[in-house]
């Protein structure tokens, strides 16, 4: 009886966790819905400004008056790591996570050795993880609640950190780790340099300089064009990242939902076995007292 206990103790218990799953899962189904919208809304038009900039930049080449376009000796770097606030999503946040250390281990382990190295956590998961693993590196923790307001005005401010930072020279390039949205479940890892705008690479067929007509003047259009195509980039990071955030947990939901039923199969069959054998035993003893009282 005490093990029929025991395996009735842990079919109810993870049946509970089993509703618990469906739960989130449903709660993520409906959260990614809206965040899918989003960025398949913003992606489009931001990737095409991107694209815009980088183009401008890399035909004016020495024309282009722009701090944000100006390559320097990278002495200070800074790396924003963009996570969930939550968890059980998968290996969602990990991956981010790795793609950021990959990043600071291989390209700026000079700079982090010389001190120099930020790092601004969006996100608890990415907070917790960076500023236990790199106590020699200055954690910029202000930001990391980010995700509670993703509208563009509340991202911004972050953005326009960045940017006066790097116009200051207190970074020489900045760059982003996030997770890009495909589907609900497939989500890439990928770190992208922001800072300072990466030029485009210059095909075999591209002959001489593109012919741009600026109104009124170059200076003044990339001085409030440069900068708002630069926040609305950093506000498709997020985006990314948040439909990412749910696609993750909605699917890691549904893969424990039917752990849990497998779970649930195996435990009812160990309980029926466990029954059908201690009524055969207690038929057992009742036949051998029954023998031993006609025997006597």
């Amino acid at each position: 009886m005490a093990n029929l206990k025991i395996v009735r103790d842990r079919i109810k218990s993870v049946q509970n966790t089993q509703q618990i799953t469906k739960a989130m899962k449903m709660v993520s189904a409906a959260k990614l819905r809206r965040a899918q919208q989003a960025i398949q809304q913003m992606r489009p038009y931001a990737d095409k400004l991107n694209g815009m900039l980088r183009n401008i930049l890399s035909n004016l080449g020495g024309q282009a008056n722009t701090t944000f376009g100006t390559e320097r000796p990278v002495k200070k770097a800074c790396i924003v790591v963009v996570t969930s606030n939550r968890g059980l999503a998968g290996a969602f946040n990990t991956n981010v996570i790795k793609s950021a250390i990959a990043t600071i281990d291989q390209k700026y382990a000079d700079v982090r050795k010389e001190g120099n190295l930020t790092i601004l956590p969006i996100g608890k998961k990415g907070y917790d993880a960076f500023r236990k693993r790199y106590t020699d590196c200055t954690i910029i923790k202000d930001h990391v609640d980010v995700f509670n307001d993703l509208s563009f005005d509340n991202v911004a401010l972050v953005s326009q950190r960045l940017m006066d930072a790097f116009k200051a020279g207190e970074f020489d390039a900045v760059e982003v780790s996030y997770g890009r949205f495909k589907n609900a479940a497939m989500q890439f890892p990928e770190t992208e340099q922001w800072l300072p705008v990466p030029k485009m690479e210059a095909s075999g067929d591209q002959k001489g300089k593109a012919d741009y007509i600026f109104e009124p003047d170059m200076e003044s259009l990339l001085e409030t064009l440069v900068p708002s195509i630069l926040q609305t980039t950093f506000h498709k990071y997020l985006l990314d990242t948040h439909a990412s955030e749910h696609g993750a947990r909605m699917t890691a939901m549904d893969k424990a939902t039917e752990n849990a039923n497998d779970l649930l199969k195996e435990l009812k069959l160990s309980y029926n076995k466990a029954r059908q054998e201690a009524i055969t035993g207690e038929i057992l003893e009742i036949v051998g007292g029954a023998a031993a009282l006609e025997s006597a």
